[in-house]
Formats: C-alpha cells, structure tokens, sequence
C-alpha cells in the first residue's frame, strides 16, 4: 500500500500539478497587490477627490466596499488575460497529436481488421 501511495505521489502529473498550484498562488499574490495596491488608488483616488467628504460615507452602501469589487473584478481580468495568452503560447509550442496521419496498417493487420469486420456483421 505505501508503494502505491509512492507511486501515485510522485506520478509526473502530481508533482507537475503541485508546481503549478504553487505557482498559481504566487502569481495570484503578485497580481492582487498590483490592482489594489497600485491600480484601484489610481482609479479611486480622483473619484474620492472629486467626491465631497459627506458623500464619501455614501460610496459605502451596507458594508460594501466598491473599492474591493473592483479590485476582484481588474484581479479576473488580468489573470484571464494573461492566462489567454499563455496558454495560447503554450498551444504553439506544444505538438498537438491531434493532427497525428492514422498509422499505415500491414497486410496482417489489414486482413484481420477484415475478418473482425465480417464477425462482427454475424
């Protein structure tokens, strides 16, 4: 039973998942300081200048903080659009098997694709 946990913990596709969720987090982290750390002020920052203090109050409307929304909202966005392109770049580096010629068969195979043919029509 452990070398079958082994085998299965350290298939190919694990640790490659592995190293991509780890890498998703780390991206993920980059991107939510970017929008709410540089990209939200700049976009919030003149609406709230512009804004009187009172009405300052109003933008938070029961608790929601709109600032918040939008920075999920830009987050789904960049990712989205990032995660576009690499996977569109990926898709051209990578060898697609779908485009893979049927294999030629040999007169064996020929035949006996022949006779299971004709069994199967019984």
């Amino acid at each position: 039973m452990i070398k079958e946990l082994k085998a299965f913990l350290f298939k190919g596709n694990i640790v490659d998942l592995a190293v991509a969720v780890i890498f998703g987090s780390a991206f993920g982290a980059i991107i939510t300081s970017l929008v709410e750390d540089i990209i939200t002020p700049l976009l919030l920052n003149p609406v709230l200048k512009a804004v009187h203090a009172e009405r300052i109050a109003e933008l938070r409307w029961n608790g929601v903080a709109y600032g918040n929304f939008l920075s999920a909202v830009l987050n789904f966005l960049i990712v989205g659009t990032i995660l576009f392109f690499v996977v569109k770049a990926a898709k051209q580096v990578i060898p697609n098997n779908d485009d893979a010629k049927e294999p030629t068969l040999t007169k064996e195979e020929k035949l006996l694709t022949e006779i299971r043919d004709l069994l199967a029509k019984k």
